[in-house]
């Protein structure tokens, strides 16, 4: 099995890349959460890995952090759930994002991710229960739920989850949820 792969970037051509690692290039899909924070072409990198063997080819899946490739690792595990759905859900939400929907069974948001429907979102809710707890953020449990608030009211203005994300990260951690919208608002108008 192949669990790292350290080389030079070779290729960015979503979501796949190639690294070299002296003379031979390995193609890795990786998801985008991974593929935004890579470094430029021609630098060195370092990936975590996860080896697929099938009968139709050897895979190889990419991810910057542990928790990556472990949320990767439990989505496969999930009836149903092959390597392009885990990729697709860990490039429309982030681990922690991904935590804390299943935390609070938040379907809608599983269902704005490509390749996913009602029944395959109430799934994975229920098979990710409780398994990606150290992946969420510590916060008190009343600025998570501000947090929550403040990204779903977001969403329901049309804002895409990598804005919203993008919005909330830039926030105070104890920002109450109207002061948290209006000050989000004001970040999302500036891009």
């Amino acid at each position: 099995m192949i669990g790292r792969i350290s080389g030079i970037l070779l290729e960015k051509n979503p979501p796949q890349v190639v690294v070299d690692v002296q003379g031979v290039g390995y193609e890795l899909d990786v998801p985008m959460s991974t593929f935004y924070n890579l470094p430029g072409t021609g630098e060195k990198l370092t990936l975590l890995t996860h080896f697929a063997v099938r009968e139709d080819g050897h895979f190889l899946y990419g991810f910057l952090s542990e928790d990556e490739r472990f949320a990767f690792r439990q989505l496969l595990k999930i009836s149903g759930v092959g390597p392009r759905l885990a990729l697709s859900v860990l490039s429309g939400l982030s681990v922690g994002d991904l935590a804390e929907v299943v935390a609070r069974q938040e379907v809608g948001r599983l269902t704005r991710i490509p390749g996913i429907g009602a029944r395959t979102a109430e799934r994975l809710l229920l098979e990710l229960k409780g398994k990606l707890g150290d992946a969420l953020p510590a916060s008190s449990p009343a600025a998570a739920s501000s947090r929550s608030d403040i990204l779903n009211a977001l969403l329901a203005l049309g804002y895409n989850d990598r804005e919203a994300g993008a919005a909330l990260k830039q926030l105070p951690p104890d920002v109450t949820t109207s002061d948290g919208i209006r000050q989000a608002l004001k970040l999302l108008s500036r891009v």
